[in-house]
C-alpha cells in the first residue's frame, strides 16, 4: 500500500498562513455554538484592526491636510464598520441555551478586555480618564502607543485650525491622552461650515466622512445592546461588567460630539 503523498500547501495557504489561523479555534467544551462563537469573535477582532489601519491613514492624511485622502480612508472604515454590524447577525442565530451550555467556560473572558477595541475607542477619541491609566499602567503596547498621538478628532480640529477656522486654543493645547470635552466654540465652527457648504466643501465633505464612521459605530453599539439583551436577559455580563445595562449606558455616547449637537442650532 502506498502512502499519501506529502501535502504541499498552495500559494493562498502559505502566503495568508491559513493553516495557522484555522488551527486558532480550541473551544473548550463539547457545545455546539461555541465554535460559531470563537470564530465570530476572531472575525470581529480582526476587523477591528482593519478599521483602526483605515482611521489611522485618515488621520495621517488630515495631519498633512489632504482631505481626499482623508475621507478615502474613512470610507472604506465605513465599509469594514457595517461587516462588523452583520457580525452581530451570526451571533443572534444562536439560541440562550445553546448559549448558556458553554458561557460558563468563558471564565471571566469580556470582550471589554480587547486591546484592538479599546484601541479603535482611542483612536476615535473616547479616551476616560480611568481607562486611560489602565492603559498605561498594564495596558496592551498597542493602547500606550495610541495614547502618545493625537485621536482622529483632535487632528480633525488640528486640520480645521490650519485652514483658518477658530477652533479653541484649549482644544489644540490639550495633552494627547486626555479626552476632548464638548465645547460650544467648536459647535460654531462646525455651524458655519453646514451653513456655508459650497464655501468650505473639503470641511464640509470631511464632516460627513466623520459622522458616517461615528453613526456606524454607534449602530454597532446598540446592536450589540439587543443580542446581550436576547442571551443574557438581565444577567450581568462576564468580567464583572453590568450586562445589558452597561451597554446601555454606553450607547448614550457619541464620537465626535459637536458634529452631533450642532445640528439642533441649523
Amino acid at each position: 500500500m502506498t502512502s499519501a503523498p506529502e501535502y504541499l500547501a498552495p500559494e493562498y495557504v502559505t502566503y495568508a498562513h491559513m493553516d495557522e489561523l484555522h488551527e486558532l479555534q480550541r473551544p473548550r467544551s463539547a457545545a455546539r455554538g461555541e465554535l460559531n462563537f470563537i470564530l465570530i469573535s476572531h472575525v470581529k477582532e480582526l476587523l477591528f484592526r482593519a478599521v483602526i489601519d483605515d482611521l489611522d491613514t485618515a488621520r495621517r492624511a488630515l495631519e498633512r491636510d489632504d482631505v481626499p485622502d482623508a475621507c478615502l480612508a474613512l470610507s472604506r472604515s465605513v465599509r469594514t464598520q457595517r461587516v462588523l454590524v452583520a457580525c452581530w447577525e451570526s451571533m443572534n442565530g444562536m439560541s440562550v441555551d445553546e448559549f448558556v451550555a458553554f458561557r460558563h467556560v468563558l471564565n471571566d473572558a469580556s470582550g471589554t478586555q480587547s486591546f484592538a477595541y479599546r484601541a479603535l475607542e482611542f483612536l476615535m477619541g473616547n479616551r476616560p480618564e480611568n481607562q486611560v491609566a489602565a492603559a498605561f499602567r498594564d495596558g496592551h503596547p498597542m493602547l500606550r502607543a495610541e495614547l502618545g498621538k493625537p485621536s482622529l478628532y483632535d487632528t480633525v480640529l488640528q486640520h480645521l485650525a490650519r485652514q483658518g477656522f477658530s477652533v479653541p486654543a484649549e482644544c489644540l493645547a490639550k495633552p494627547s491622552a486626555e479626552q476632548h470635552e464638548s465645547n460650544p466654540l467648536v459647535e460654531d465652527v462646525w455651524l458655519d461650515i453646514y451653513r456655508q457648504p459650497d464655501r468650505y466643501p473639503d470641511a464640509h465633505r470631511l464632516a460627513e466622512s466623520l459622522l458616517e464612521v461615528a453613526y456606524q459605530f454607534s449602530h454597532w453599539r446598540a446592536t450589540h445592546l439587543l443580542v446581550v439583551e436576547r442571551m443574557l436577559g438581565g444577567k450581568s455580563g462576564t468580567a464583572g461588567t453590568d450586562g445589558a445595562p452597561w451597554l446601555r449606558a454606553i450607547n448614550e455616547h457619541r464620537f465626535f460630539p459637536e458634529l452631533w449637537t450642532f445640528r439642533t442650532r441649523l
